[in-house]
């Protein structure tokens, strides 16, 4: 076992530990979690709480671990189950970190990389940890979906990704993600072996040199590839047929509270994710060659470096300004409950004048371009493409503006940047570790009388 490791498997035990000497009653959605996981552990698996929308695969976790460890259903025990996932999150980011580096992963489990540790510390992944909450059980089986189709174990990942499923439904699409990635990455790599013929290619040039023709040539050479790679979907489609028919049976994707849950076009949901990604990944943004001047200039050419593409630059703002306009959603939850932060971003920043959300287009296409160029300088065109797009189908039904829909997105696109410079990523833990602990600090010693304990 590494130092690094060590160091932030204690430094988790002991957050746990002082969470649960000061917060010693369920908080926020744990009065619906916890009681419902009790419920289980006691054997009443025909109860269940309507208001409930997640399948329960939380609670099955926390059967399993009292019936193999012995583990109570206290509220400390059951948070304990969710800390674990937490302690296991660097093993997984690290084989999935080395499946993009192209290169073997470490001999023991025990042993992470370092960039697997920091991104581990992410804010939200990190925060919702100690907390009895659906997120980083459901982040860990989505990484190891991602991992296992890597590496072509192809019913392994068909069976995480079910499971992973049972912690969140849009899961379902991270699962399909994972096989559209290893199959891109499988694709580029491949080699004929000795004596035999060429292979099929499909044309997918580094996206930082791709051309929008390129786009058209990837369909063209698409049927060429599709024997090689279809039959590695035969798992995938299995999981895509069994929740189809979970949504027959059930009437719908959300379970229970589902008058809040309406699933609506919330455009500018994509847009809110490139701006939250730079907030929180800035060190790795700007830690390309040249650093921020050159990204600057890049993303200049891009958008304003030819009358043609001024024009483009143009007409993209004024879609993005119209679906602002047509497609801004304000939740009721945004709007009342003022123990989340984004209550307050909501209220002093989109909230602060009419033309706000407007004023703010510009910078989210600056934002998206930029990890455009950053993901886009290692990784192939499709391979960057891919990911907004799958992200775009998780975030386009929710209604509602909240950071732990972004988790899941934010990870798997940083972790695509392999050529990180060690003073960016030391810039980077240092950055998520202040965030945690003002966050966590906030939410254990400065709860606000009336109103309670602020979290993400």
């Amino acid at each position: 076992m590494s130092v690094s490791y060590i160091v932030y498997c204690g430094i988790c035990i002991s957050v746990l530990k002082e969470l649960n000497n000061i917060v010693e009653e369920p908080y926020m959605d744990e009065p619906f979690h916890v009681p419902q996981a009790q419920a289980y552990c006691r054997g009443e698996y025909a109860s269940w709480d309507p208001k409930i929308t997640t399948p329960p695969g939380l609670y099955i976790m926390s059967v399993l671990f009292k019936r193999v460890f012995m583990f109570k259903c206290s509220l400390p025990m059951l948070r304990l189950t969710t800390a674990l996932t937490l302690l296991a999150l660097p093993i997984v980011l690290t084989r999935l970190s080395c499946f993009y580096r192209r290169i073997r992963p470490p001999a023991s489990l025990l042993t992470p990389t370092t960039d697997a540790i920091v991104l581990s510390l992410f804010p939200i992944a990190w925060f919702f940890g100690f907390l009895y909450y659906t997120e980083v059980p459901s982040l860990v089986f989505v990484v190891a979906t991602i991992v296992a189709a890597s590496e072509d174990r192809h019913w392994l990942a068909g069976l995480l990704g079910l499971l992973s499923c049972t912690f969140r439904q849009t899961n379902v699409i991270w699962t399909i993600y994972a096989y559209a990635t290893s199959q891109l990455m499988y694709l580029r790599y491949r080699r004929p072996g000795p004596g035999l013929q060429q292979l099929s290619k499909l044309h997918d040039p580094f996206a930082d040199q791709a051309k929008p023709v390129d786009l058209y040539k990837s369909l063209l050479s698409l049927p060429n590839v599709l024997p090689d790679i279809l039959p590695a979907f035969i798992p995938y489609a299995s999981v895509l047929g069994i929740f189809a028919s979970f949504v027959i049976w059930n009437g719908g994707i959300v379970l229970g509270d589902k008058s809040n849950h309406i699933p609506v076009l919330h455009v500018p949901q994509l847009y809110y994710f490139f701006a939250f990604s730079t907030a929180f990944g800035w060190p790795v943004l700007v830690s390309g060659a040249g650093g921020i001047p050159v990204l600057l200039q890049k993303i200049y050419a891009r958008t304003l470096g030819s009358k043609s593409r001024a024009f483009i630059t143009g007409v993209i703002l004024a879609v993005m300004l119209y679906t602002v306009k047509l497609y801004t959603i304000h939740h009721p939850f945004l709007l009342a409950d003022n123990r989340h932060y984004t209550f307050y971003v909501w209220h002093r920043i989109y909230m602060f004048h009419w033309l706000a959300p407007y004023a703010l287009v510009p910078a989210y296409l600056v934002c998206a371009l930029a990890w455009f160029l950053r993901v886009g300088s290692e990784q192939s065109m499709l391979q960057t493409i891919a990911l907004p797009i799958f992200t775009l189908a998780v975030l386009l039904p929710t209604p509602l503006l909240e950071p732990r829909y972004f988790m899941i997105p934010y990870l798997l696109m940083r972790i695509q940047i392999v050529n990180v410079p060690s003073w960016a990523l030391v810039l980077e833990g240092l950055w998520y570790a202040v965030i945690n602990m003002v966050t966590m600090g906030v939410f254990l010693y400065l709860p606000r009388e009336g109103v309670g304990r602020f979290m993400w």
